[in-house]
């Protein structure tokens, strides 16, 4: 079955399965307490994101001077780029993940050394070996693109390394909201002594992606760290978004309802995919890696010709795979039959091809 092209229109809207947005949106509560913030808009919001500080560090068990809130994960990224580690080496992380950590270290201008993958799934071991000589360590879990995470044995390992040479471990755990309950997590280290932290959003799990709010959570040393440099933009987590993150985390039943639906959403669209005879890298978020022969040719038509979004991975580092987001159950079957019309299942997609990877702009990076 083949679908037709889509007409391209102002009326005609793309898909969006390109940016791991949730299709639940946020929590009513928190759609309200925005909407009620906005109404001091001629106010400046809290420079100490007290707030969503306190809220989160009740939620997580753990200290409020162990959590900085800030502009997304984005900020964040950035913020340890700037201020933690030894800014005289170089930073280390995996190829073929989120490109942001390279771009934050090379623009921070303490360079960035990649690790091979192992296959689809981040170099553990080689990423351990490599904070001998680094000054910080990245390392994305769950893993974006491919989606899979790390078992314990693979986090036990960096963090007994970050322990021992005294490189702080950077942690981003942007999907651990869909991630199975026992998967391994930061939190379960921090009475370690070791350097970690963990980088986590509001944008996926909880809805709040035009928002712009994100946390980190870890070492008070290195939280410490974060907020001192957090003063030469003290206002850079508004008024809305600090209303909505609390309330969010209020609503437990919500966050529920979304990892239930994604779960099963998810596990519905890869027995989609095989029924087709395509399939997908193992995941625990809210997106599958789905092989494919040109996956920069197939984002491309698929938006020109379908108007529907889809993330080349090989923006990430993970050519010959496409990164679809778990939306709507209509917009991936309109998806299903544009894959057949621009890539026919005829074509055997070999996953050990990983052609190199064209430079990622900021906007791509997502």
């Amino acid at each position: 079955m083949t679908a037709p092209t889509v007409a391209r229109t102002a009326q005609a809207a793309p898909l969006r399965l390109h940016l791991s947005e949730s299709p639940y949106g946020p929590s009513p509560h928190a759609l309200r307490a925005a909407h009620a913030a906005v109404d001091d808009t001629g106010t400046y919001p809290d420079p100490t994101r007290t707030a969503p500080a306190r809220a989160i560090a009740d939620l997580l068990g753990v200290r409020p001077e162990q959590v900085a809130v800030a502009n997304g994960s984005d900020e964040l990224v950035l913020l340890t780029a700037l201020c933690l580690g030894d800014p005289g080496r170089p930073g280390v992380t995996t190829a073929g993940t989120f490109p942001g950590y390279r771009i934050c270290l090379e623009n921070t201008r303490r360079g960035c050394h990649e690790v091979p993958l192992d296959g689809t799934s981040p170099g553990v071991a080689a990423l351990a070996d490599a904070m001998e000589s680094a000054g910080i360590a990245y390392v994305c879990n769950p893993h974006n693109p491919s989606g899979g995470a790390l078992d314990r044995a693979e986090l036990d390992l960096l963090v007994e390394r970050a322990a021992v040479t005294g490189t702080p471990l950077v942690v981003d755990e942007a999907y651990l909201d869909f991630a199975p309950t026992g998967t391994p997590q930061v939190l379960d280290h921090l009475g370690s002594g070791a350097p970690v932290l963990a980088l986590r959003t509001f944008s996926k799990a909880h809805g709040l992606a035009g928002l712009r709010i994100g946390y980190a959570v870890g070492d008070a040393d290195l939280v410490a760290r974060l907020r001192a440099v957090q003063g030469t933009m003290p206002f850079s987590v508004n008024r809305a978004a600090q209303a909505a993150a609390v309330a969010a985390l209020a609503d437990r039943e919500h966050l529920e309802h979304v990892r239930r639906g994604n779960t099963a959403a998810r596990e519905r669209f890869r027995a989609a995919l095989a029924a087709r005879g395509r399939h997908a890298l193992p995941s625990v978020t809210n997106f599958l890696a789905v092989p494919i022969g040109d996956s920069a040719r197939a984002e491309r038509l698929l938006e020109d010709d379908h108007g529907i979004l889809v993330r080349d991975a090989g923006r990430f580092g993970l050519a010959g795979h496409l990164r679809i987001s778990v939306g709507p159950a209509d917009h991936l079957d309109r998806l299903l039959d544009a894959l057949d019309v621009v890539d026919p299942v005829t074509h055997r997609h070999r996953t050990s091809e990983m052609p190199e990877s064209r430079t990622t702009t900021a906007q791509e990076q997502q």
